[in-house]
């Protein structure tokens, strides 16, 4: 695979899409959950994933691709308004659930919507939706936004419905690393052998850590099916050298360091773009990019006008701008309230911890009942994890500000930010961000009123009582320590 300067590709985008200007393409967005950048084509060799892989050499390969958020809804609600989900209002996970709702602010419409009003048919499925097996006629895929939004902005569950000619938009929601036990009991991929992983090294080589990760390993073989079935309906029907693709992930890998964190392996994704006669194939760009470039880059492509107030940019086309850097943003998830935000640079890391008298791993019940946490947990009592794994797992506190460099220090284990020979770095970077909160008006550094926390959670044990009843008791006594906390200015 070819890499071309960043230049080199926009003028060839911009000469092929000029090109192809008399017709409008499909746009397509395959979103994945709960995925790293473990394909094939991002140098993973335990996988098989030759469906992904060409797509990769047949557009562009982004490598340094960034979520806004670490976790579905907030990362959702960016991508489809093109915007930062805190400038928005939606940076609390699952927020607006209850009685007190958030709306957009006045101007902020959805992606889809431009689409629709430029004449294209709009869709929002699931890969049962596209075979015809599984969720077709049961509603729209997932959607998980954090805001009151209009559904007839969706046209259907996929694109069967449109008129002859006419183009689509349509969004295939994936289930990525969530799939592991379907992945590991699937029958049409090769499976990672246990023997064969190797983890990060913040995480112990207990068996059933490691067999989870062989599990998740086994989703990305299982995701290039998915993808492939998508591939051949588009062949079938004539459209899919008519079609843009876009295919990302939501945030990385459910994790004690991945989802909900801002550390690469958190907000890092893989971006494929496939843009037939309008980019150039076996392309590998190593620019920084937001996930919320996608939404820019999708309206560049069906030729509509960009708004001036989206925060993404578009990735092609005279337009483009290239980003210095990209900041990625986590706040409450569930009942457990946080603020973290991070600037990332091609080498650096920089993170600010809003509440450092709280522990990495704060009490929280969608992840303390998964096995990996029991399992790491029960190694941390034996005495079994390393002095790394202690301090960046089970540290009582966390620093207010980290800093590492990626460059020297990948898994970023090593914070810099209380070493002299980069404090003007630690500098720099510290007033990107606080120059980002202003610009942008982040609306995660004020405090979530308790209203509205009262409300979705109130919501919150509503649902989890009907669904896993037994967990309701554990959320509770979570939400009295978050407000115990509060109190104690914790």
């Amino acid at each position: 695979m070819k890499v071309f300067t960043v230049l080199s590709s926009l003028i060839l985008g911009m000469v092929c899409s000029t090109a192809a200007a008399e017709t409008r393409p499909n746009i397509l967005w395959i979103v994945v959950e709960d995925q790293s950048r473990h394909y094939g084509c991002y140098g993973e060799k335990l996988v098989d994933t030759p469906h992904i892989d060409r797509l990769a050499a047949d557009g562009v390969k982004f490598t340094n691709a960034l979520v806004t958020a670490p976790v579905c809804s907030t990362c959702r609600s960016a991508l489809v308004t093109g915007m930062y989900q805190t400038t928005i209002g939606a940076h609390h996970h699952r927020s607006g659930r209850g009685v007190e709702k958030i709306h957009l602010p006045n101007g902020v419409k959805l992606i889809p919507q431009y689409f629709q009003d430029a004449g294209y048919y709009t869709s929002l499925g699931s890969i049962g939706h596209i075979t015809g097996q599984g969720k077709r006629g049961k509603g729209l895929g997932k959607s998980d936004y954090n805001f009151e939004w209009d559904q007839s902005v969706i046209d259907g569950t996929d694109w069967s419905g449109r008129k002859k000619g006419q183009p689509f938009f349509a969004q295939i929601m994936l289930s990525g690393g969530k799939a592991r036990t379907q992945a590991r009991s699937a029958k049409n991929i090769p499976h990672v052998k246990v023997a064969d992983v190797k983890l990060p090294p913040y995480y112990p080589n207990h068996p059933v850590v490691l067999e989870d990760w062989a599990a998740y390993l086994d989703t990305f073989s299982l995701m290039d099916r998915q993808v492939k079935q998508i591939i051949d309906r588009l062949k079938k029907e004539g459209e899919f050298d008519k079609t843009v693709i876009f295919f990302l992930t939501d945030h990385g890998v459910s994790h004690a360091r991945g989802k909900q964190f801002c550390y690469d392996e958190g907000i890092m994704v893989p971006l494929i773009v496939r843009a037939p006669e309008r980019i150039q194939t076996a392309t590998v760009r190593d620019d920084l990019v937001a996930h919320i470039d996608v939404s820019a880059s999708s309206l560049y492509f069906a030729g509509i006008e960009i708004p001036d107030y989206l925060e993404g940019q578009t990735l092609f086309g005279p337009e483009f701008k290239p980003r210095e850097f990209v900041v990625s943003a986590r706040d409450r998830c569930d009942e457990t309230y946080e603020q973290i935000r991070s600037v990332r640079t091609m080498r650096f890391k920089y993170i600010r911890n809003g509440y450092p008298k709280r522990p990495h791993l704060q009490p929280n019940v969608y992840k303390d009942h998964k096995e990996v946490y029991h399992a790491i947990r029960e190694w941390r009592a034996a005495g079994k994890l390393n002095p790394t794994q202690v301090e960046l797992l089970f540290a009582d506190q966390r620093p207010k500000e980290e800093l590492y460099d990626l460059e020297a220090d990948p898994w970023e284990l090593n914070n810099l930010a209380g070493d002299k020979a980069n404090k003007k770095t630690l500098k720099n970077l510290r007033g990107t961000l606080d120059r980002w909160i202003e610009q942008t008006g982040d609306k995660g550094q004020a405090v979530e009123p308790m209203a509205m926390y009262d409300s979705d959670m109130a919501e919150y044990l509503r649902t989890i009582r009907i669904r896993r009843p037994g967990r309701a008791e554990l959320i509770q006594e979570n939400i009295d320590l978050m407000k115990r906390w509060w109190a104690e200015g914790k």
